[in-house]
């Protein structure tokens, strides 16, 4: 009786061992796996291309850049050449309407009249201006000829206007002050008189073709 009993303590202090003692894990965690897989090398080929093309780029607007460079120092110096004396022509044209209007204090009567001093006076005058027009004129001013035309503020400048039903309107009829320009650029505007009351259109020429032909 007593041997049951000692066996029955010693099979609880066996169960109590395996109680207290620590159980193993039922499945060992899985390891994360380490990516070893090394970073892909770029294909030096394709390398070679890129930088090819990026060159290439690199040279193609620098061959643009130079070019426009030239044209603008091309202009710029074709510019300086034709402008250059644009100042000196304005005032020459102011010698010129000084010795045009001394022509035009003349009296008539004294142009014909027997004094050769005052005809070769007059003669001189009249040969200094058409001179100096026409040195101004080898640098690239030129005269304009606006009469019969029509108004253009860039070119005329209106001072008056004159009532005229058989004239188109804003066409100029009479020259107070003749323009120039030089090169392609405004020197002087010419002052005008501009008709005014006529018709809106300039009428066509006689045998002129008309506007639908012209375009056609």
């Amino acid at each position: 009786m007593k041997n049951s009993q000692d066996t029955h303590t010693m099979s609880d202090e066996s169960q109590g061992h395996e109680y207290n003692k620590p159980q193993a894990d039922a499945a060992p965690k899985a390891e994360e796996a380490v990516d070893t897989a090394q970073p892909q090398e770029p294909d030096p080929v394709e390398v070679l291309k890129a930088e090819i093309l990026e060159l290439r780029d690199q040279r193609l607007r620098m061959a643009a850049e130079m070019e426009n460079l030239r044209r603008r120092t091309a202009r710029d110096v074709r510019d300086a050449k034709s402008y250059a004396i644009s100042g000196f022509a304005r005032d020459m044209l102011q010698v010129s309407d000084n010795l045009q209007r001394a022509l035009e204090a003349v009296p008539e009567q004294a142009e014909g009249a027997a004094d050769n001093g005052l005809k070769t006076l007059v003669e001189g005058v009249e040969l200094t201006e058409r001179a100096m027009l026409a040195a101004l004129e080898r640098h690239g001013v030129s005269k304009l000829e606006p009469k019969g035309q029509k108004f253009d503020p860039n070119y005329h400048q209106a001072m008056y206007e004159v009532p005229d039903p058989n004239v188109a309107n804003n066409t100029v009829v009479e020259v107070v002050q003749p323009g120039y320009v030089i090169g392609e650029r405004m020197l002087r505007p010419a002052m005008v008189g501009v008709a005014k009351g006529g018709p809106k259109e300039l009428a066509p020429e006689p045998g002129a073709p008309a506007q639908a032909e012209k375009d056609a």
